[in-house]
């Protein structure tokens, strides 16, 4: 597949695009900062300049076309709640529209456990602008006509990946950005996971086994 990575040198991207890569896909990662560059060619991915917080949907149309599926890894950093607003609500949606414009049918999103409407944040705590946005951003997928996956990995590490996690758990725990990486690349060659909304912590199942069982 040509696959648009977007934000593509985050931690999560980088380890997931050289899996793309080996897998056969041809990997297009998105990023914002020139200087970048030799990092994310170096997984065997190709570079794109582009802000997708300044896009507007010509720029996300012509971003998107020719790309059989998005993987959206992005996201503001927690940064201010404008700019939270702006990346992970706002540009992921136009993300998703863009797509179903130009026809890349295939769309992974990475969230995290515990997203949605319902997600509990109080407004008085720092997290509560990205849990609304992702919450936003996750409901808007969900009704559109794309062959969508949501993956709510919970709290990221930087262990090396087992390979292994414990899929809709009931609490969160935490799961290695590797083993994220493995999720991504798993789902997307698995088309029966569309249209699911796949929750995980590490654990001791096998990924390819555990979406093959909600497949």
């Amino acid at each position: 597949m040509e696959i648009a990575l977007i934000g593509g040198h985050g931690k999560v991207a980088l380890l997931a695009a050289p899996l793309l890569v080996e897998a056969g896909h041809t990997v297009h990662s998105v990023i914002r900062n020139p200087d970048h560059t030799a990092e994310v060619e170096a997984t065997g991915a190709r570079a794109v300049l582009s802000d997708i917080e300044t896009l507007d949907a010509g720029g996300w149309d012509e971003l998107l076309r020719g790309k059989d599926a998005v993987v959206w890894t992005a996201g503001a950093g927690g940064g201010s709640p404008q700019r939270t607003r702006a990346v992970d609500q706002d540009a992921a949606i136009a993300s998703m529209d863009a797509a179903g414009r130009v026809g890349a049918d295939r769309y992974v999103m990475v969230s995290y456990f515990g997203a949605g409407p319902d997600h509990g944040v109080p407004e008085s705590e720092p997290f509560f602008a990205y849990a609304e946005a992702k919450a936003q951003a996750d409901e808007h997928l969900r009704g559109t006509p794309l062959a969508w996956t949501i993956l709510q990995p919970s709290g990221l590490t930087l262990e090396e990946p087992t390979g292994q996690i414990a899929l809709d758990a009931a609490e969160a725990g935490t799961v290695s950005r590797g083993n994220v990486a493995r999720t991504i690349a798993a789902v997307l060659e698995r088309p029966g996971n569309a249209g699911k909304t796949l929750r995980y912590n590490d654990g001791e199942q096998e990924i390819g086994e555990a979406f093959d069982a909600v497949s």
